[in-house]
């Protein structure tokens, strides 16, 4: 992930990631099996760091 992101770069991604969040959980709400279920929960685990590390760099941005 690129470094020296601004603050509002970081918030657009930060957007991004939890709108990506939404639509794989309504898809994952509409999949059925075990291996969609294995697929769509490894998408969201994924997705889930990706929004942890982009919020603990916003933080980290704003204590500066």
């Amino acid at each position: 992930m690129k470094s020296g992101l601004t603050l509002t770069e970081l918030d657009e991604r930060i957007a991004g990631v939890r709108e990506n969040l939404r639509e794989l959980s309504e898809q994952a709400a509409a999949d059925s099996g075990a291996g969609d279920e294995d697929l769509n929960a490894a998408r969201i685990a994924e997705q889930e760091k990706e929004l942890a590390e982009l919020i603990e760099r916003r933080e980290a941005l704003l204590r500066t």
